[in-house]
């Protein structure tokens, strides 16, 4: 099943269920995955539609934190169950072990030596870990294992 088909049947579900949350959650997705389509002017792949699932949980991330910053912990409640269901929709995440191995393994092959191969070593590592793991985790591993 696709990504929309299964954002469609997700929002058939809530509407029923009167899942007010839910079902705004899967609008917006479903509203960012349009928009995309419509800004590049053909069928999203894989790929594209994980980078705006990638995008929409970094949003609410960010949204999350000014919430709590500010104290309004009703707010940050509601956002972090539009996170879960984002997430919901995104591959399974790896671990740190996995993570580590996968680092380690791009760095033999890439050749690097030292902290001047960090952007080798982050071309190559990133297309591999896109949507499993988080940016900032993967170039602190990096880093850790270049020093």
């Amino acid at each position: 099943m696709s990504l929309s088909d299964e954002i469609m049947d997700d929002m058939k579900k809530a509407m029923k269920a009167h899942d007010k949350v839910k079902l705004n959650t899967v609008r917006m997705i479903k509203s960012a995955l349009m928009n995309e389509k419509i800004k590049l002017g053909h069928k999203l792949s894989p790929d594209e539609e994980l980078t705006v699932l990638n995008h929409e949980k970094k949003q609410r991330e960010e949204s999350i934190a000014e919430f709590t910053k500010a104290s309004r912990k009703d707010l940050a409640d509601e956002t972090k169950k539009e996170l879960t269901i984002v997430e919901g929709y995104m591959p399974k995440q790896l671990s740190k072990d996995e993570l580590d191995k996968i680092v380690s393994e791009t760095i033999s092959e890439v050749g690097a030596k030292g902290k001047s191969d960090f952007g080798k070593v982050m071309k190559a590592l990133m297309p591999k870990v896109k949507g499993r793991a988080d940016g900032k985790e993967a170039s602190a591993l990096v880093r850790d294992h270049l020093s």
